[in-house]
């Protein structure tokens, strides 16, 4: 038998999905993350789900992996220290930047500007110079750069990005070249591998966050590689890309920069697993964990991949799924500031340690996951009884915000909480639907991590998206995107041309080429050339536009470029309702490619033979009242089983609310369906 392992790291838990590829027979496990070392909380994982399994850690083919160790080096400032090597006249180029502030006139007040993730102490300038298109306006002085990287003591990482290196890498390169005789052991990140694209700040500060976390992400890829051989795993390592891709670890380590959000794109992968299964192409994805919640939207079974990255304040170029993140989980903290005297909700979190006062590690500060637990909707234990749940230590925690603002009980302070966390988590579902052109009533709602099911109705209520689907093991749908998606690869190089300066064959030219590049790269993989598959895209503008909008490219004949000109006038005119009479210009061109997507058969549930039994009768505080609500064992249910609102669906590492007025239907598939009742 053939098994494959999805892994994801989040803030507060570590989930493990082992899956028997032939039968789609799955095995779960949820166990605490652990921060210091987050090899740690994965091998435990492992060794967990393997056990209950019943196999041997030497079946297990491959390990297929979403890690925040990339995102959580920036988010926490515990990168590595990088030098940077710059085009003379250039040095303060991360300092210089793009001169935006969040916030608008607020933000010149009192938005602390962070500090590049390379300091000016350590970088240094170069005498050299290309022209953008790639002519040597003066050559690279090789004395000059001996003489400039022996300033740089005492660094980590170096970041080479020199003016117009995307024309031509040779002075880069050779840069690099030097590097490692004076260097020696010092990793190296070249502008002209890393974005060979126009825009000096952009490429530069990709360029430096690709070293600044390279370290790190390859003495963990590493360690984690190291202990699952020693533990017996004989199948590869893989690496989740922030698109929604694999890397094999040599691809990841080089190249880190691409796996700053590893972690979320696992999940959307799996959404999109799941939706296919229940028969829907157009959703929104909702992944509510114990620190933050990701939203995505995705058409046609294919999420919307955005050009930039982003976390915290730091924003680089590269490919990535469109997700957006809110400061909202199960571990979001309550408080209420004494000046406004007014609740609000996180985006402080308490993490997985101490963790929320119900889960009795310490923790004494109100939370999320408290307030449910205080309105009547967790069951006793989560995590497959990993954590017993503390009634009254979350009661005496909520009972601090009720008095706090003169309300009568902690069950009226639980239920402003939720619907205050709720608001938060609509604003940001808002960001990848109504703010992008797209009605949210247009899509299905797909909920998922620990705390999603919880909230999902809700959601569905506030943005009329129906059906809330809620997957089988909902806390570990980003493993399981992780275990159900394939290699990719992807190049990419800067044209800019106009359109009356082409034709269609140059555009082909150049697409094919970079297509070819990317195959190389995947082939290198052990993905052979016949099972791979390739996309392309290109940036476009107006003529003199200061800006671009990626284009996927749906044809390569002579009319390619007269269909990319109405693709991009629909897409221009949808974004912001005008169009221009200039002339479009290419701007960069990217090809990606895939290999095969892992055959994974589906579960199908047997039929059901009559009206689900509850498990038990628990009263819960809802709508500002108390009611009864049965309680169903998720593992019990058929498909066609209809669960009618008040209703609670336990399960081993997720719980689901449905509200009064609400029906969830169990698919075939194993989701559960929630939609309005009709009156």
């Amino acid at each position: 038998m053939s098994y494959r392992l999805g892994v994801d790291v989040g803030g507060t838990f570590t989930d493990v999905l082992l899956v028997e590829e032939a039968s789609g027979a799955t095995w779960r496990a949820k166990t605490a993350s652990t921060p210091s070392d987050q090899a740690i909380g994965v091998l435990n994982g492992i060794g967990k789900v393997c056990a209950e399994a019943g196999i041997e850690l030497s079946e297990v083919a491959q390990v297929l992996h979403g890690t925040t160790i990339a995102t959580n080096a920036i988010l926490e400032g515990k990168g590595a220290t990088v030098g940077l090597v710059t085009t003379k006249g250039f040095r303060q180029v991360l300092q210089i930047a793009r001169s935006y502030v969040p916030g608008g006139l607020a933000g010149w007040i009192i938005w602390p500007k962070p500090e590049p993730l390379a300091a000016l102490e350590n970088t240094v300038e170069v005498d050299e110079r290309l022209a953008s298109d790639g002519t040597v306006i003066r050559s690279l002085d090789e004395a000059d750069v001996r003489a400039q990287l022996a300033k740089l003591n005492g660094i980590d990482a170096l970041a080479v990005s020199l003016i117009n290196s995307f024309a031509d890498p040779a002075h880069e390169r050779r840069i690099a070249e030097i590097a490692a005789e004076l260097l020696p052991g010092v990793p190296v990140s070249l502008s002209s591998d890393v974005l060979p694209e126009l825009r000096e700040y952009e490429r530069t500060v990709t360029t430096v966050a690709n070293g600044y976390v390279q370290p790190q992400v390859k003495r963990y890829i590493e360690t984690l590689s190291g202990k699952l051989t020693e533990g017996g795993v004989a199948g590869e390592l893989a690496i989740l890309r922030s698109d929604g891709g694999l890397s094999a670890t040599d691809a990841a380590i080089a190249s880190p920069v691409t796996m700053l959000l590893s972690g979320p794109a696992g999940g959307v992968t799996g959404a999109v697993w799941v939706a296919e299964q229940c028969g829907y192409s157009d959703l929104i994805t909702f992944d509510m964990g114990g620190t933050s919640t990701d939203v995505a939207l995705v058409q046609g079974l294919t999420p919307r991949i955005g050009r930039e990255t982003k976390v915290g304040d730091l924003t680089v170029r590269a490919s990535s799924v469109d997700v957006r993140t809110v400061g909202a989980g199960g571990g979001s903290i309550a408080h209420v500031p004494e000046l406004t005297r007014a609740l609000r909700v996180g985006p402080q979190s308490a993490g997985a340690a101490p963790g929320p006062a119900a889960y009795g590690k310490g923790g004494t500060e109100p939370t999320v996951t408290d307030a449910n637990v205080v309105l009547g909707y967790l069951p006793a234990s989560l995590a497959g009884g990993e954590i017993t749940l503390d009634v009254d230590a979350s009661r005496h925690a909520v009972d601090l915000v009720a008095k706090s603002m003169g309300l009568a009980s902690p069950e009226q302070a639980a239920a402003g909480i939720v619907d205050i966390v709720d608001e938060n988590m609509l604003g940001g579902l808002r960001l990848v639907s109504v703010q992008q052109g797209f009605d949210p009533r247009d899509f299905a709602l797909v909920a998922f991590g620990g705390a999603g099911p919880l909230h999902a109705n809700a959601l569905g209520k506030l943005t009329g998206a129906w059906p809330v689907i809620v997957p089988p093991s909902p806390g570990v749908l980003c493993a399981l995107g992780d275990a159900t998606t394939s290699k990719r690869s992807e190049s990419a190089r800067t044209v800019l041309r106009r359109f009356a300066d082409l034709e269609g064959g140059d555009l082909t030219t150049v697409l094919t080429e970079l297509a070819a590049e990317a195959g190389a790269r995947l082939t290198e993989q052990g993905v052979a050339e016949a099972d791979q598959t390739t996309t392309y895209q290109v940036d476009v503008r107006y003529h003199g536009q200061g800006f671009e909008i990626p284009i996927e490219v749906t044809t390569l004949d002579n009319d390619a470029l007269t269909t990319l000109a109405k693709d991009f006038d629909t897409e221009h005119e949808r974004l912001f309702s005008f169009l221009l009479t200039t002339d479009h210009e290419l701007v960069n061109a990217r090809a990606t490619v895939s290999g095969p997507r892992p055959e994974v058969a589906a579960v199908t549930l047997p039929a059901s033979e009559g009206p689900p039994t509850p498990a038990d009768t628990h009263p819960i505080h809802v709508y500002g009242a108390t009611v009864d609500a049965n309680v169903y064992d998720r593992t019990t249910l058929r498909a066609g089983d209809v669960i009618t609102g008040p209703a609670i669906v336990v399960e081993m590492d997720s719980t689901t609310l449905v509200l009064p007025d609400h029906a969830a239907t169990v698919h075939a598939s194993g989701s559960l369906l929630i939609n309005p009742v009709e009156a």
